[in-house]
């Protein structure tokens, strides 16, 4: 090596290590930001200051998004298995059953498919926003609620076609139903057959106080369009929940969780019974079994209503199980023994709860949540436990030991109005459908496959 250019070489080390010193003794300046990409420093500006500012906020959020996209890139490449797995989980005796382990392994295998959605009543692709989407008991349709340009709502509802060769279809089928008020919560009902009817809770606006619509799954159907079935609406104001009981002893009847108060309502008759409560009920299930019903409140409260009960008075006597968490809960579950329920809260904590004894039993941590009214989805014949924070990663668990199996990026940037709504099911589509995960997204609709044969593109005409 010539002598200059020894000479020139080290002066440009020594020059790269001081450079290298003064940056970390000074990067962390008080009111200043340094950004590592243009190598300087900026003045960090209260949000109001400046037309363009450079906030702490804005700061995190661009973090926050470098991590979704490399995270995505990561989905989108080489199939790995999740750090959140152990890698040498092999290794390690474990008390697992293949079936288990199998559905473990392919939840780290998911792949992301964009799905197109056809709609019976235009070409034109969907360019509303999905709000809500909840599927039916078999899982062969999905209700969905659409945000619309003017501030209404859109209903319709998605049916899903499995195929042979591993490829699914959706149709659309919507009503152009359209109403101005904003929809708290949907279940199934069953009214004159499974799944024959979808129960909405609206929220009143200035004069026109909430209702609560049961309309008929035929509205959306291109099949009978001149036989929709029975469509009502009931005058209950405002309410946060809704659910429907399937166990024969209380044929047809639905509750509504409001404001420190939970109504019973036979939906033939319109009898009504009303409980007292203390706090607002954000979430409701029926078990099966009995005609009880769970309910989930803002203070963190948990309690449940036995329908055979006649005292319905201020003692709440009538409580047949009370148990709490530290937050308002957003989401509960019951598992199908009916011994042991799940719950969700604003703080962002998922427990297992032992009805029988009233204490928790597991807790699946990683869920993100601050105050939002967020679900929880639960996949038993899998062993999973799914859901969507407010973050906008979706999380899956093993329900069995509360282990986080897999974290899955949004396919859109984070941000309030783009929190994905999911549907998990071993049978997507019905008996003949596929297994995986639907995700909805602003106004695109994804695919999860557990089938690693599974085909984008493919048609039920040209290929089943």
């Amino acid at each position: 090596m010539k002598r200059g250019n020894w000479r020139s070489s080290g002066r440009d080390r020594h020059r790269q290590h001081s450079q290298s010193q003064w940056r970390s003794r000074h990067r962390s300046l008080p009111g200043f930001y340094f950004d590592p990409e243009k190598n300087r420093y900026f003045r960090l500006l209260p949000g109001h200051n400046n037309c363009n500012p450079l906030t702490k906020e804005g700061l995190q959020k661009k973090e926050e998004e470098r991590k979704r996209s490399a995270l995505l890139a990561e989905d989108d490449g080489s199939r790995k298995v999740r750090k959140e797995m152990d890698p040498n989980m092999n290794l390690i005796p474990r008390v697992f059953s293949l079936c288990r382990l199998v559905h473990e392994v392919k939840v780290s295998g998911m792949q992301r498919h964009r799905l197109g959605v056809q709609s019976s009543n235009s070409t034109s692709p969907n360019t509303d926003n999905f709000h809500l989407i909840v599927a039916d008991s078999a899982c062969e349709r999905v209700f969905t609620v659409n945000d619309v340009s003017h501030g209404g709502c859109k209903y319709g509802i998605m049916n899903f076609h499995g195929c042979r060769k591993g490829s699914l279809s959706v149709e659309m089928c919507d009503n152009l139903y359209f109403t101005n008020r904003k929809v708290n919560s949907v279940c199934w009902a069953s009214v004159t057959h499974t799944d024959s009817h979808v129960l909405l809770c609206l929220v009143g606006i200035s004069q026109t106080p909430g209702c609560v619509s049961l309309l008929p799954a035929s509205l959306f159907s291109n099949f009978n369009p001149d036989q929709p079935g029975m469509l009502c609406s009931f005058k209950i104001s405002t309410a946060w929940s809704c659910a429907w009981c399937l166990n024969p002893q209380a044929d047809k009847t639905f509750s509504t969780g409001l404001s420190r108060r939970v109504i019973v309502t036979d939906a033939v008759t319109g009898r009504r019974a009303t409980y007292l409560a203390g706090s607002d009920v954000l979430a409701q299930q029926f078990a099966v079994r009995a005609p009880v019903l769970f309910n989930g409140c803002r203070s963190g409260e948990i309690f449940s209503i036995d329908l055979r009960q006649r005292d319905r008075g201020r003692s709440h006597g009538w409580k047949t199980s009370r148990f709490f968490q530290e937050s308002a809960i957003t989401s509960i579950q019951l598992l199908q023994d009916e011994n042991y329920l799940l719950a969700a809260d604003m703080l962002g904590k998922i427990k297992l709860w032992d009805i029988r004894v009233k204490r928790s039993v597991k807790q699946y941590e990683g869920h993100h949540n601050e105050y939002a009214y967020l679900p929880i989805h639960v996949n038993e014949p899998e062993g999973l436990l799914l859901a969507v924070g407010q973050d906008c990663y979706t999380r899956l668990w093993s329900l069995h030991d509360s282990r986080l199996l897999r974290t899955i990026p949004s396919p859109h940037p984070a941000g309030k109005d783009s929190i994905p709504n999911v549907v998990f099911s071993s049978q997507l589509g019905g008996s003949r459908g596929l297994p995986g995960l639907l995700m909805a997204v602003r106004h695109d609709l994804y695919y999860y496959s557990y089938n690693k044969d599974y085909q984008d593109g493919l048609t039920l005409e040209g290929q089943c």
